[in-house]
């Protein structure tokens, strides 16, 4: 039915009189706190990375210290009449404690999520899983004193030395980053098609060899990113590695004596010094070289991600 130009105009004018529809408005209300909130977030990231890169670089810039001295260096002594700045015995101790966690913590977390998905799902789900997540919540503090009650007392009776250094300070991150690796493998194994597993079982494989040639190597890069995950989170514990570790500014000659990490040292002297000076300025160096490392493990997960995914 063909309709007249004033009946058209009527039209439009009924509908141009009508209130705004409400769920526009609510979309509208919905995407502008969407975007607030990006904004903040975007200006609050870039305002962390800002205010640690120029309190980070002024020691380098102003030529008080220079980047090979403070990366290969030896000795950290900033209250000598020359204060030496080196920081290689505190990346030696966050390295060695990181990855020597991750080494422990791998294995328990894979077989942890292998036994909650493939031998007894529903045990694991109900007793397992919840036990290991609940690792999660306990405070760091907490993990510190079992370390200084429990680990650092059965060490000194076991090994040479006091008990305390790296191999205590990454048995606590073990245990810290345990819920983490074991989650994201338990996440990569249920994800895994089911046919798979089925097209190995057909061909008369045993469940262990399901597990070790077909389900192990095709979810490896995810697993990969559980332990880059759990790395880069025991790179960045403070309070429990402070604990137990020692906090010696020095390259220890085995895993049971006294180190430190950047963690470690930037917590213990940051409250001791002026702002502004030499030493804060270092340690603020410190501070840009451990957020370094946290973009580039993030770098790492991001091509485990595109790898999985391909």
């Amino acid at each position: 039915m063909n309709l007249s130009y004033k009946e058209v105009k009527r039209d439009t004018a009924v509908q141009a009189s009508k209130p705004f529809p409400k769920h526009r408005i609510e979309e509208w209300r919905g995407k502008a706190y969407v975007y607030v909130c990006i904004l903040v977030l975007i200006v609050t990231i870039f305002s962390i990375v800002y205010f640690i890169a120029v309190r980070g670089l002024t020691p380098f810039v102003s030529g008080g210290v220079g980047v090979g001295e403070m990366l290969f260096g030896k000795v950290w002594d900033p209250d000598a009449e020359q204060p030496l700045y080196g920081a290689l015995p505190f990346l030696y101790g966050s390295f060695a404690t990181s990855l020597l966690a991750a080494a422990i913590a791998a294995p328990l977390g894979f077989c942890a999520a292998i036994f909650m998905t493939e031998m007894m799902p529903k045990l694991g789900r109900t007793v397992l899983q919840p036990a290991i997540e609940l690792l999660a919540g306990i405070p760091s503090v907490v993990y510190g004193f079992v370390g200084l009650s429990v680990i650092v007392p059965f060490l000194r009776h076991t090994f040479p030395g006091q008990g305390i250094g790296i191999m205590a300070g990454s048995i606590v991150l073990s245990i810290m980053i345990l819920p983490t690796v074991t989650t994201i493998a338990t996440d990569a194994l249920r994800s895994l098609p089911s046919g798979l597993k089925e097209g190995s079982y057909a061909l008369g494989a045993t469940r262990w060899q399901t597990i070790s040639r077909i389900i192990l190597p095709t979810t490896l890069p995810s697993l990969l990113t559980g332990i880059v995950l759990g790395i880069a989170r025991a790179f960045g514990e403070a309070l429990a590695v402070q604990m137990v570790i020692g906090n010696a500014p020095h390259i220890p000659d085995s895993l049971f004596e006294s180190a430190a990490t950047l963690t470690s040292i930037i917590t213990l002297s940051m409250g001791n010094t002026t702002l502004g000076s030499a030493h804060n300025n270092a340690l603020w160096s410190l501070a840009l070289i451990l957020l370094l490392m946290t973009f580039v493990f993030v770098f790492i997960v991001r091509l485990l991600e595109r790898r999985a995914k391909r």
